[in-house]
């Protein structure tokens, strides 16, 4: 067998099988996905991340990486996932399946299927991050260690902003990876990256920063928080969620995307900073859901003509394209037109920065924001607020917990589903109702035998019940079905 069938062979066997994705063209093939909120257990006292190196170690050249990798390599993990199949056509084929063979309102059989990625252990007693898309829509998480030890993960919460996620296994004495300081990485700088490329499971390859702060716009959220450091360490599909260490074993990024034609690795690889996960994971560990503090402002980046406009020796800064009323910015007195400059001394030159520096912080923080105003400098202290414009940490809702969306019928749709009343499931994440076997466009008739006529009475019920929860309702084929579930 030469080298080049057996390339093929491994590919057909691995295609479908792993979780990640890749950045192709313009980014334009990329499916967009509605948000789901976070998903929690009661895990009792916070964990305890593993202790951090000194944050003024930059790594030099390396003679070797020998001594980082034996650090890291039993704090990676392979991550496997299994997602209930999903098809735009499945419920039309399984009512032509009715149709010819004689078996209406029978179950569709639904094949599962299989994907992979890599996570990173951050505490001894088995807290795990990993990447969003490596457990999204995962109807069962597995990891299994570098010894091959194999867990079951509960899912503590995810952030589709940052695409971060957060696991739980019940173990002990994990060796765990201790944080870095990603602020201080420079470009140039050595690292290694760390994870499952196509099953190959604890695979170790290196490289430099090749730069900070990159946004991609490949998230193509509401709210998305982009600041990648961009590296050429070898990083191929199997490697999402794995980790991207210095040379002193330190935590500084999570593996998340690749920028390649071919779907695998082509000299561009991309991860999300350790100050963005390690405030992500902690908001998540404290509080279910994260804490996102809001300055309230428009920005764009600042260009040679904006920066001759205000008098700026150099291009610098972003642009304050608007300031929302009752907002941090504000209530601060920056007002529209200004520049800003840094945020408690860390520079924002582009917006990839300015929201960097925010994501550290909570609604209630407060920090020095410096600006320029007509070629004046200035300084304003800035209190941060939720997106509700106050200062409250916000608490997950009931209807969070159903991990769905959905979407009241009209009046055309009922007569044709012969239906007087109903809501449709119109999307599916982590959560109570994919837990329970619900699939998408399941039509919602009844919750705990009240009928159900729109998205208010779902929201009505479920944030006043303690216990559990009966649902009735059909599909779109006339399959009646039934489904219950714990709120707790």
């Amino acid at each position: 067998m030469n080298i080049k069938s057996m390339a093929i062979m491994l590919a057909l066997g691995l295609v479908g099988g792993m979780a990640g994705y890749a950045l192709t063209g313009a980014f334009s093939d990329k499916n967009d996905k509605n948000d789901a909120t976070e998903i929690r257990q009661d895990t009792g006292a916070h964990a305890q991340f593993a202790s951090s190196m000194p944050t003024y170690f930059t790594s030099a050249t390396p003679t070797e990486f020998t001594t980082a990798a034996e650090k890291c390599i039993d704090g990676v993990v392979h991550v496997k996932t299994m997602y209930a199949q999903q098809g735009g056509n499945s419920r039309d084929y399984a009512d032509l399946f009715d149709f010819f063979f004689g078996v209406p309102n029978q179950p569709m059989r639904m094949e599962p299927q299989q994907a992979s990625g890599s996570g990173v252990i951050i505490s001894k007693d088995g807290y795990i991050v990993t990447n969003n898309p490596v457990i999204e829509n995962a109807t069962s998480i597995e990891v299994v260690l570098n010894d091959r030890r194999s867990y079951e993960a509960t899912l503590i919460g995810r952030d589709p902003q940052t695409d971060i996620a957060l696991l739980k296994i019940e173990a002990d004495n994990l060796t765990a990876i201790p944080f870095g300081n990603s602020d201080n990485l420079k470009v140039g700088e050595w690292v290694m990256a760390i994870g499952n490329p196509f099953n190959l499971t604890s695979t170790v390859t290196s490289g430099i920063v090749s730069a900070k702060a990159r946004n991609l716009n490949i998230l193509e959220r509401k709210g998305a928080i982009e600041s990648f450091i961009q590296t050429d360490a070898a990083v191929n599909p199997g490697n999402s969620g794995g980790a991207l260490v210095n040379t002193d074993g330190q935590l500084v990024g999570i593996n998340t995307a690749i920028f390649s034609q071919t779907g695998n690795f082509a000299g561009y690889a991309f991860a999300v900073p350790s100050s963005i996960v390690k405030k992500v994971i902690s908001d998540l560990m404290e509080y279910g859901t994260v804490q996102r503090a809001m300055l309230g402002v428009m920005i764009s980046d600042v260009t040679p003509e904006i920066a001759k406009e205000n008098n700026l020796d150099k291009i610098k800064g972003v642009y304050v394209e608007d300031v929302s009323k009752l907002s941090a910015a504000a209530d601060a007195g920056i007002e529209k037109g200004d520049i800003i400059l840094a945020i408690n001394d860390k520079n924002t030159n582009t917006i990839a920065e300015l929201q960097e520096a925010v994501s550290q912080f909570r609604p209630g923080n407060t920090a020095t924001v410096k600006y320029s105003r007509d070629g004046d400098i200035r300084t304003a202290q800035v209190t941060f607020k939720n997106q509700d414009n106050n200062t409250d940490i916000t608490t997950r809702k009931a209807m969070d917990l159903l991990g769905a969306s959905f979407e009241e019928l009209s009046k055309e749709d009922l007569k044709e589903l012969d239906l007087s009343y109903g809501v449709q499931v119109t999307d599916l994440q982590s959560g109570k109702m994919m837990s329970a076997g619900i699939r998408k466009g399941f039509i919602i008739t009844q919750i705990n035998n009240t009928p159900i006529k729109k998205v208010e009475d779902i929201e009505k019920i479920i944030s006043n019940t303690k216990g559990g929860v009966y649902i009735e309702g059909e599909y779109p084929n006339g399959r009646p079905a039934y489904y219950a579930f714990g709120m707790k």
